[in-house]
């Protein structure tokens, strides 16, 4: 299996399937989600719920090969925290192996917009997403990454 493969399995198995409240609760006030399969080990560990930070670790054979860190945060009170992780979960479902950071570059439905925009590539990347209601910027996620050596 190669990396961007097990990444969409993780991703999609963890945050985007169960969401807040099926992590696990850490002493240090931290949460996390835990994914393995073979010899493969992904766990996205994070603090906060807005804003909030986190990190998405990938072990092969026991050895870090892969990280990535996240800052997010609600930028308005027009919708609720709870309804934008909603919309967020069904986009981050959509993750694929091309670009398997968080979604696809665009994405709509009702109200909300999602835009996804990075560069780079697996080895050594960074992006923004961002979530528009009624074409007003309600959220917004920085994210950067890459191999571990």
């Amino acid at each position: 299996m190669q990396l961007e493969d097990f990444l969409v399995k993780a991703k999609i198995n963890t945050y985007a399937s169960v969401g807040e409240g099926g992590e696990r609760k850490l002493d240090d006030g931290g949460k996390e989600f835990v994914y393995e399969e073979g010899e493969w080990k992904y766990r996205d560990r994070y603090f906060g719920f807005s804003p909030f930070i986190g990190e998405e670790v990938v072990w092969k054979d026991g050895k870090v090969i892969w990280a990535m860190n996240y800052y997010g945060r609600v930028l308005s009170e027009k919708v609720s925290p709870e309804e934008i992780y909603q919309f967020l979960k069904k986009i981050l479902r959509q993750v694929r192996a091309e670009r398997p950071y968080r979604g696809p570059r665009q994405f709509k439905e009702g109200d909300f917009s999602y835009k996804n925009s990075n560069h780079g590539a697996l080895e050594d990347f960074e992006g923004l997403e961002i979530i528009l209601y009624q074409g007003s910027r309600i959220y917004e996620l920085r994210y950067i990454g890459g191999i571990v050596k």
